[in-house]
């Protein structure tokens, strides 16, 4: 067995640990819903969740990052119930970003990688 330290990273852009309120909303639905983010990169975050939303599901985001919010839409990659709880882990990636916000978020994901 390889030791963790050694495995590749996988990932295309360096996630972040981001414990935050997220709110979403399903395209084309009036309400919103929330929940915490757990990490965040510049392709996408991973949040936890209440609901299960199944993967394909298209969701408008709001991120506040140091008092701006950033409204880009996401697409659901995966979604799992967390064992021993009513809640779910999913992993969304991002589809549409104002390019000006999607730049406000690499550059607040580098500061805080450095």
């Amino acid at each position: 067995m390889v030791p963790m330290d050694n495995q590749k990273e996988n990932r295309n852009f360096p996630r972040l640990p981001f414990h935050s309120k997220i709110r979403y909303q399903f395209r084309g639905k009036p309400d919103f819903d929330s929940g915490i983010g757990k990490d965040i990169s510049s392709g996408g975050l991973k949040l936890t969740n209440e609901r299960f939303i199944p993967p394909e599901t298209l969701l408008m985001l709001e991120i506040n990052i140091l008092n701006r919010i950033l409204h880009p839409v996401g697409k659901v990659a995966w979604s799992m119930p967390l064992a021993h709880s009513h809640r779910n882990q999913t992993g969304i990636k991002f589809v549409e970003f104002d390019s000006l916000e999607h730049n406000y978020l690499k550059e607040f994901i580098s500061m805080q990688l450095r």
